[in-house]
């Protein structure tokens, strides 16, 4: 039997299919949804497992302008991680952790870790104050590695040329050694810290000397290749957070020379040239064609008085080595022969190239109020108490208030040719007061170091005249200018040719 429908019949007909299908799209939508959602909340309940495996380390340093500046690092990476879920990561400071004098130097650290954090956490994560992390790219570089597999990961450094700062290691072929550049971040798997802390158990930590703390740290754990060598990570980066190339990168770097308001003045700053004799005739003529007049008040302390120069003899007969004599006689007339309004004391080598100008807008960040002991950091026996110092020849800048307590102290040289920077070094740590690094001072030459770490850097000096052109050196790197008017003529120099 056939049944005519009237238009009526035939709309509520075809309305009620259209409600049966809607019902069942939105049925099924609700079920994309809830799917979707379960999706999402077990991806961040596995992103925040994985973040809660991370450790953070930040190498910091206890000065207030470091100690602000780890502080903001990790306040942004918690913030991250409270964008992603609900897990929070440890995040530590260095200088924080352990008030050990060797805390910088990480090793002595291990054995904490490995007790602390080797059952229930899968990576330890280092990087420095100026390191930028964006934290879910990090969790998607580290989810490529194994983490029950023993892992050293890096941005790859290494020396085109042996290097007197890595003691000539393998002279026949540098390249074949890579270490870790500390400013695009550098990370151990938990078995490795396991390992490395054992290790470090049954075989202390020899009394010797921490020059370049990344080259080291890769020695060691590299154990003559015993141990895993550094695996290149990509996206462990040191551009500029703002390049284009910093798209694939989990972690950037704050490439520029820190400035906290307006550079100290030019009469702040106070220099202090260690000549002698033999010196006068070379050395002292590159200092003057160079950064000399970036110095509003500047002294040479030599053992012979030359008017031409002008130099001044302390009464310290010279020493082949060690200067440290000298060196606490400058301290003395710093204090007692300059005006107590001038702030900061520079004491540099006569064959340091510096940059004046630069230091001047790097010491806005720090508080002249504070006992401020700032250069280069290298250490002495840190793995057995030992103490940290500033190597002389990439400069040594003293507040007058780190001077002050100094010499109000009865710590003094134990010979007249005593090695000064490791001396004072050795002074400040019996007054309990911190070395200031920054890698921007240098002990070496340009091409000392690899060219990648360079290139990151707006260097505030480098050492030593010998096998290079002082002069070009200093025009290349560290003049205010790359291009600097020298002797009435424009000049400018590659800094691949050095």
């Amino acid at each position: 039997m056939v049944i005519r429908m009237d238009g009526v019949a035939l709309i509520f007909e075809m309305a009620t299919r259209e409600v049966g299908v809607y019902s069942f799209q939105c049925k099924s939508q609700r079920k994309d949804q809830a799917m979707q959602k379960s999706e999402k909340s077990r991806t961040i309940s596995k992103r925040g497992r994985e973040l809660k495996g991370i450790v953070f380390v930040i190498q910091s340093q206890s000065n207030s302008f470091h100690s602000k500046r780890a502080e903001d690092l990790k306040r942004d990476i918690l913030k991250q991680a409270v964008d992603l879920g609900k897990e929070l990561p440890t995040v530590l400071l260095i200088h924080q952790i352990n008030r050990h004098e060797g805390a910088w130097t990480i090793l002595p650290l291990m054995k904490d870790f490995s007790v602390t954090y080797g059952k229930n956490s899968s990576w330890i994560f280092f990087c420095e104050e100026d390191t930028r992390v964006q934290v879910i790219k990090l969790l998607e570089t580290l989810r490529r590695f194994d983490k029950s597999k023993e892992w050293f990961l890096g941005k790859a450094l290494y020396d085109e040329e042996s290097t007197i700062i890595h003691h000539y290691a393998f002279a026949e072929n540098p390249t074949v050694f890579k270490f870790p550049d500390f400013a695009a971040g550098w990370a151990l798997s938990i078995p490795l810290v396991n390992k490395l802390a054992k290790k470090l158990k049954s075989e202390p930590l020899k009394s010797d000397f921490t020059i370049d703390l990344k080259h080291e740290i890769a020695l060691y754990i590299w154990q003559k290749g015993e141990g895993p060598h550094l695996t290149p990570v990509p996206e462990f980066c040191t551009d500029d957070v703002n390049s284009y190339k910093a798209d694939h990168c989990a972690t950037t770097f704050s490439n520029f020379l820190p400035l906290c308001g307006e550079p100290v003045n030019k009469e702040d700053v106070f220099v202090a040239v260690k000549t002698c004799q033999k010196f006068h005739g070379d050395r002292i003529p590159v200092v003057k064609q160079t950064w000399e007049r970036e110095a509003a008040l500047i002294e040479y302390y030599s053992d012979y008085a030359d008017i031409s120069i002008p130099t001044i003899d302390l009464g310290v007969p010279n020493t082949d080595r060690g200067h440290c004599g000298k060196t606490f006689a400058i301290l003395e007339r710093f204090l007692n022969h300059t005006s107590p309004r001038t702030p900061w004391l520079v004491v540099v080598d006569d064959d340091t190239l510096i940059s004046i100008f630069r230091l001047r807008k790097l010491l806005s960040c720090y508080d002249a109020n504070e006992p401020v002991f700032l250069g280069e950091r290298y250490g002495y026996g840190l793995g057995t108490g030992g103490y940290s110092y500033i190597t002389g020849g990439g400069g040594m800048v003293f507040s007058r208030t780190a001077v002050q307590k100094l010499l109000a102290s009865k710590c003094r040289c134990y010979s007249m040719d005593a090695p000064d920077d490791m001396v004072l070094g050795m002074c400040f740590s019996g007054l309990g007061i911190p070395i200031t690094h920054s890698p921007l001072f240098h002990q070496a030459r340009p091409m000392d170091y690899p060219k990648d770490y360079l290139s990151h850097q707006i260097p505030v000096s480098f050492h030593k005249h010998w096998n290079i052109d002082p002069v070009k050196v200093y025009f290349t790197w560290l003049a205010p200018n790359t291009e600097e008017s020298h002797n009435g003529k424009k000049v400018g120099y590659n800094r691949e040719d050095l």
